[in-house]
């Protein structure tokens, strides 16, 4: 299992949903949020597959976020 925590000055709340829920299909992601992340678990088939999902979540994520 892999966090992946994401500032909420970079990131929208909405902008993590929708890329939780995209890329829900790779791996099991469960969001969390504190006071200054947001949170996601990653649980995939293999350390590189959480590694890669995390990765293209960030990415994807910070993408929405900018438009």
């Amino acid at each position: 299992m892999r966090a992946l925590r994401l500032h909420r000055e970079l990131y929208e709340g909405k902008a993590v949903e929708e890329a939780v829920t995209l890329l829900g299909t790779y791996a099991e992601l469960k969001r969390e949020d504190d006071a200054s992340h947001f949170i996601v678990s990653i649980t995939g088939q293999s350390p590189a597959r959480e590694r890669k999902v995390a990765l293209e979540l960030a990415n994807h994520a910070l993408t929405l976020s900018r438009r």
